[in-house]
């Protein structure tokens, strides 16, 4: 009996801990959410040019959904060499194939190379940042057919959360005059992610 009450309160203790940290993911998403808006409709940090805003119909998102929030492995590519990588406005920039992720959504195995620019690390505020360009079956229909971007930090273990909720377009999907990095080949994903910024 005491093996019983043993494994039942280290379940109560797992569903707790997932519980948790849904209800993280889910306001952490929430928070992204409208600091991005307000970044949109605020005249003093808005990206939108002028033409741009009188045809802006706001910032819009797929509803939260646990099931985007993967726990992924982080593999580290560290003999990979700095790269051009292609933009929008024909600009190439230069990054370095950091690391790649290794993830499941309903059961199935997809992989995403993870980028680092090799500009903007020579600031101190993003030194740790890195960049996940993707491309999915959304785009083109519900989503920017450029594609869309997630952002995260170089995690210290081989596993990291990736927050398709707070997936984003670039400035690109709402106004011109930028230069914006188009996600790789290898970035595909050949499934809908309905998670995150949408038309």
């Amino acid at each position: 009996m005491k093996n019983y009450f043993v494994v039942f309160i280290l379940l109560c203790l797992s569903a707790s801990c997932s519980a948790q940290t849904d209800t993280a993911a889910a306001n952490d998403t929430k928070r992204f959410q409208g600091e991005l808006r307000t970044e949109y409709e605020n005249p003093n940090t808005s990206p939108l040019s002028v033409s741009a805003k009188k045809d802006f119909k706001g910032i819009h998102f797929f509803p939260f959904s646990e099931k985007y929030v993967v726990d992924a492995k982080f593999v580290r590519t560290p003999q990979e060499k700095p790269f051009k990588m292609s933009t929008s406005g024909g600009v190439r920039k230069t990054y370095i194939k950091y690391a790649e992720v290794y993830f499941t959504i309903d059961g199935k195995e997809y992989k995403l190379n993870v980028y680092q620019s090799q500009d903007l690390i020579k600031t101190e505020e993003y030194k740790d940042y890195l960049f996940i360009p993707f491309t999915d079956a959304t785009n083109g229909v519900e989503t920017y057919e450029g594609g869309r971007y997630i952002d995260i930090n170089i995690p210290g273990s081989d596993h990291i959360q990736i927050n398709f909720n707070k997936a984003y377009h670039p400035y690109c999907a709402y106004t011109e005059g930028y230069n914006c990095p188009i996600p790789p080949p290898e970035n595909k994903l050949p499934v809908r992610i309905e998670a995150g910024v949408k038309y």
